[in-house]
Parts: C-alpha cells; structure tokens; sequence
C-alpha cells in the first residue's frame, strides 16, 4: 500500500521534495526495505537522555561442584539454583528486566525483586516479574532473528523512580527441560528513560551530536530541523504528509476525511471505503524515541490482515503522564537489553487511551513488527501499556484499541468482525508453513501458547470488533 496522503498535504509540501535527497545516504538496513519520502515542520524536537545499567546475577543458593547439563543452561544443581544480587545502591532507573545468553532457552523459574523509590527512599514489598516473554519476538529464521545481538528475556516491569535494587532467581523444573538450572548469563538491566529536556544519548550510556547540515554539491544544501538528527529525519519523515516533519503527533480525522485520503492514495478501497477516523496519535519524536538506538532504515511486510492485542505485562503502576516515558523504557529494554532493531510493538496504548506509534516506517504503513512470534508477517501489534491478567483494563484503553483499528485495519480493506489466513512462522501452537485461521482483530494467546494479552483484556476482543467495525461504517 503506499504511502497515505493527508488532510495535512498542503503543510508539508514545500520540503517534501528536498529531504530525501539527505536521506537517500543513509542505506537501509533490510533488502525489504524502502525509504519514504519526506516534509518539513518549524518544531524543533528534543531528544531524551537514557541509560541501561546491565549487572550480572550471582549464585546465591548451592552452586558448588555443578556442571552444564544442556545448551544455555548454567549448572545441573543437586538442588534448584538460586541466582541475585543483593540490596544495594544503583543510579536512577524506573524499569528492570532480565536478560540471558541464548534466546532460545527458557528461563524456568521465578523473578523477583525489590526497589528503592527516589521519592520515598522506602524499598517495595517483592514483586514478581513475568518470565514468559520469548513469545514477542522476531519469527524464527527471519534478519532480525538471527542478528547475533537477541537475547533472552523477561517481560519488562515498570516501577517508577528508584535507586536501589535487589533481585533473587529461582529455578523451578519446567517443561521445556529437565533441569533445575538457570540459563547462563544471566543480568538485571536497569533501565533509565531519562527526560525529554536533556540531550540525545547514544546506544548504553553514551551521547550523540545532532547531525550537521547536509552539503550536496549536486542537490545543495539542506537543513534539519534544529536539534535533529539524520535518524529523527528518517522515522519522523516516514509519517509525511499526515504531518509535517518533526511533528509529535498526527491530529485526528473524522471518517469521510480519512476516507478520501486512503481513496487517494490508493484508488481500489473506492469501491469499498470502510475506514474509521483516524485516532490522534502521538509520534515518536513525541514520546522522545532515541532513534540512534534503533537499527537504520525500515522493513516492511505485504499487508495487514490482522491486528493481536498484546499487554506488556509491565505492570499498571504509572500515571497517564508518566506513559511516554514508560514507552521509552520499553523501547530501550526491547533494543539494547534484548537485542532487538526497534521496539517490537507497531501501536501502543495507555491506560488513559492515548496511542503510540511503535515501530518506526510510517503508521499508515505495513511495517513488520516482532510482537507475535510467527504471526508477524502480514499483521500489526498492539499493545495494551499494563497488566491484566487479574485487573480490568480500563475503558478508554479498550476504546482506544477499537479506534486504532477500524482505521489502520480499514486502511487495508480488513473487516474486523472476519477472519483471515495466515501463514505461521513457527511457533508453540503452529508449525512452520501451515496456514491458519484466526479472528482479525486476535489476541496474542491466539496465535501463541501464552497468558498474553491477559485473561481480563482478551474478554474485550469480541466487544472490540464489533464497535471497530461499527467505526468503519460496516453494515
């Protein structure tokens, strides 16, 4: 599908035909991928600082005289191993995790920690954090997949400002080896979203300078936005002419406005134009991604056939205000700690009902996520910022969901009271190659043995296709 074409056409214009000049230097990561074009906006865009502390977990429980006893796992205990790190100090962080060596292994057994708040200087009660998370991922044998870079990991828990840590690992036998080990190498990270107020930050700890103006002698000279850099041109262009460059969020339109922009851009959804309006949504550069963090250039899939609901399972301990950073979070511990080239969500939403654009390429476009493994192809992600396996998620949010895709689905002819076919990737519940049927608007348990999106929200899916397709206008 091409690029979609906006009511904001006539802002964004004028530059339109000067950026991807610059841009065209900056190759693509991805044979699959294409490069969008581009405009121009007057903000100027501040990027946030951030860091990832990365500590490794030492045996706490009996370690002595033990050996490996399968791939990716750390000893063959005579008793469950005990891994963690003791109450201590840190520097600020509002996120952790923990990663290990080989993604392939699961971790089988219990996460726990503990933390210090900034605020209170009171330390927490001990909180679990979800260790089923290998199932958002990239699906088997794709690039991003077999990078080298991914790691295992636990599903990220957000905790808000705090200054110490400590953290205990249980092994617990589990089904997927018989073992009473823990997989190897294994780390807290702790993560700091930092504040869209201070300056750019590069990969771990580091810092980036903007990105000078660019001199071509054939096609002069073109100047970025002050403050930004090629990386923030390149994701933030992908979103032109829906809204000008370095733009923090796409403005709303009502149904027969996004409408005739899809009709325009592509002529065959004339005949049947079911699209719901568009749901203001907050760009990247609005929720202050770091784009030098994020592999260079995008990568696409054919379509959108359907849309899995995900929650990130990091708890709902943060205010509607609080979400851009914890979204920051997300994207640095999905990027540096798990290895991943982008956050791996195409949508998020908080609890307040405020959308996200996750993965960079162009929210009106096809970009291939790493949110469903084996169902990534042909699909987009969205996830619910929370928890809810035992909580409700809240009503905005829901609505929120139902918004985003009876426009984005509409985008792409998809009805979402149907269902479709696709092709699994490989995966717990589907093997490599087979075609399967599933809802439009699915869960993430629907194409993967897991809790995701959690018992409460995934009782919202049948609600949800009715009033998204009730938005498209479908009789």
């Amino acid at each position: 599908m091409r690029a979609f074409l906006a009511s904001s056409i006539g802002v964004a214009t004028a530059a339109a035909l000067a950026l991807p000049l610059a841009l065209s230097s900056t190759a693509l990561a991805h044979p699959a991928a294409t490069q969008s074009s581009a405009g121009a906006g007057s903000a100027a865009p501040a990027a946030p600082a951030g860091s990832t502390q990365s500590l490794p977990l030492v045996p706490v429980g009996p370690a002595a005289d033990r050996a490996p006893v399968a791939r990716g796992m750390s000893t063959s205990p005579r008793l469950p191993e005990t891994r963690g790190l003791s109450a201590r100090e840190v520097k600020t962080f509002s996120l952790v995790g923990v990663v290990w060596d080989d993604a392939s292994t699961h971790l089988d057994g219990r996460v726990q920690v503990r933390t210090r708040s900034v605020v209170t200087s009171a330390w927490s009660e001990w909180q679990d954090v979800d260790t089923h998370s290998s199932e958002h991922a990239a699906d088997p044998d794709t690039v991003e997949r077999g990078s080298g870079r991914v790691r295992g990991s636990t599903a990220p828990l957000w905790v808000g400002q705090s200054d110490g840590i400590e953290v205990r690992v249980h092994a617990e036998p589990g089904g997927h080896v018989v073992s009473s080990g823990l997989p190897t190498g294994m780390r807290i990270e702790l993560v700091d979203p930092g504040d869209s107020s201070r300056p750019h930050s590069d990969a771990k700890n580091g810092t980036a300078e903007p990105s000078p103006v660019v001199d071509d002698d054939d096609k002069g000279e073109l100047a970025l936005l002050p403050g930004m850099t090629m990386e923030m041109a390149e994701s933030s262009s992908a979103n032109v002419p829906m809204a000008p460059l370095g733009a923090q969020e796409i403005p709303a339109l009502n149904k027969a406005d996004s409408t005739a922009d899809a009709v325009l851009a592509d002529e065959a959804l004339a005949a049947a134009p079911y699209i719901g309006p568009r749901p203001k949504i907050v760009t990247r550069l609005g929720w202050g991604a770091d784009e030098s963090l994020r592999e260079k250039g995008f990568v696409y899939t054919n379509t959108v056939k359907a849309a899995f609901v995900h929650h990130t399972a990091s708890g709902n301990n943060y205010a509607c205000k609080d979400a851009p950073a914890v979204l920051r979070s997300l994207y640095r511990y999905h990027v540096v700690s798990s290895g991943w080239r982008d956050i791996g969500y195409n949508f998020a939403v908080d609890k307040c009902g405020t959308v996200y654009e996750g993965r960079a390429g162009g929210v009106a476009k096809a970009v291939l996520g790493a949110h469903t493994m084996g169902f990534n192809t042909d699909s987009m992600g969205v996830a619910v910022i929370g928890t809810f396996a035992s909580t409700a998620p809240p009503k905005p949010a829901v609505d929120a969901v139902a918004r985003l895709t009876a426009w984005k689905l509409g985008l792409f002819g998809a009805d979402p009271r149907a269902k479709t076919t696709l092709r699994s990737g490989g995966g717990n519940l589907y093997t490599k190659g087979s075609n399967v049927r599933l809802n439009v608007i699915s869960g993430h348990r629907d194409g993967f043995a897991t809790e995701c999106p959690g018992r409460h929200l995934y009782t919202q899916l049948p609600p949800t296709r009715t009033a998204s397709a009730k938005l498209q206008g479908r009789p």
